[in-house]
């Protein structure tokens, strides 16, 4: 099916040339007349996917209460920046100040929020959905407007979202995928001419079949650095929540998500969500040469437990009926079920703390 954004796609490789899949990723993304968060309703059961704030309230509740604990544990500063970025329609930022509120009214009583949203069309659900914190939420359009001042971040699949590169395996070593055309005039994934520091790959690159994929993210290794130096220049803690894996690997992983469904990604170019996985490991070798601590990497599932997800949903379940309360068990396993294609497992949450802290419920990390 041809989309509009496809046609504008394949104008520009007609004039250009192949495009690398980072550009490709990009103008999927947000291209300014037919980029995917510029035109679409992604979140939700009439969008395209369903993200965990939006699955229960106990998401966001846990990412609060997780706040709470960071803040005792740096000492109860006053006047806190509490940061989302990629907030969404504002479902987990609302569940977080609810819970922040009845707990610990001293950080809720100074903090401000500061969304980092660059969609006009989501900052006015946001705005909706957080009416009653009118005068406490400020927006902005980049993370470097938010003022100094000691931080609390969380960044819920924010960093899939970021363009990747892509390099496959070839007979001259591994080439940047691009994108061109195939014999019907198509949308195809090609081999170009630009090559990889061989210095980037992992040490088990050697016996590599032909047509292997490896991927880097410099655009996400930017992002991190940037609320590393955050973190280091004023103070605080950041959580980071993505579905992505814990080593650095070789494989695709570049995925569209349409209604709810995986559709190939160069099928509806500008109509489909366009993600792909997040390299734990790299982002946690960036923080560490930021200067900042690595509290720990865990599975979505396990931080979740760890900070009370089964008391929380047992408390919530009380004096309910059934159907209430398979309601909450169902939205519990979705969140924290281990196995096959979960989010428990498929998601991994990484936490970064400067000064450095011991911080629940990692262990503490040499």
């Amino acid at each position: 099916m041809t989309t509009a954004l496809g046609e504008k796609i394949k104008a520009i490789i007609r004039a250009t040339g192949p495009i690398s899949v980072t550009d490709y990723f990009s103008l999927c993304l947000a291209d300014a007349e037919y980029g995917y968060y510029k035109t679409r309703e992604p979140f939700g059961s009439s969008g395209d996917f369903v993200t965990a704030p939006e699955v229960s309230q106990l998401f966001g509740e846990m990412i609060g209460i997780f706040m709470v604990h960071a803040w005792q544990r740096h000492g109860k500063p006053s006047n806190v920046r509490l940061v989302e970025v990629g907030p969404g329609r504002g479902t987990m930022m609302a569940d977080m100040l609810r819970v922040i509120a009845r707990i610990a009214p001293g950080l809720h009583e100074t903090l401000c929020v500061h969304l980092v949203e660059t969609s006009e069309r989501l900052r006015d659900v946001q705005q909706r959905t957080l009416a009653n914190y009118e005068g406490k939420i400020a927006w902005h359009s980049g993370f470097d407007e938010v003022p100094p001042g000691f931080t609390l971040l969380a960044a819920n699949e924010l960093f899939d979202a970021i363009p990747i590169r892509q390099f496959v395996r070839t007979a001259n070593g591994f080439r940047e995928r691009v994108i061109g055309f195939d014999i019907d005039g198509e949308l195809t994934f090609a081999a170009g001419v630009a090559s990889l520091d061989p210095a980037l790959l992992p040490d088990t690159s050697r016996h590599l079949p032909l047509g292997t994929t490896f991927e880097i993210a410099p655009a996400r290794q930017a992002v991190m650095t940037m609320i590393c130096d955050r973190l280091a220049a004023c103070g605080g803690t950041a959580v980071i929540i993505d579905y992505g894996h814990m080593i650095t690997a070789f494989g695709d992983t570049l995925q569209a998500v349409r209604m709810h469904e995986y559709d190939p990604p160069l099928e509806h170019p500008g109509e489909a969500d366009l993600t792909s996985h997040v390299d734990f490991q790299h982002l946690a070798e960036t923080a560490r040469a930021s200067g900042v601590h690595i509290n720990g990497c865990a599975h979505q599932g396990d931080f979740l437990i760890g900070l009370g997800l089964m008391e929380r949903a047992a408390a919530l379940g009380r004096d309910q009926d059934d159907l209430v309360q398979q309601n909450i068990q169902a939205a519990v396993d979705r969140l924290a079920g281990a196995g096959e294609g979960k989010m428990g497992e498929l998601f991994k949450v990484l936490a970064i703390s400067s000064p450095a802290i011991d911080l629940m419920p990692f262990r503490p990390v040499d």
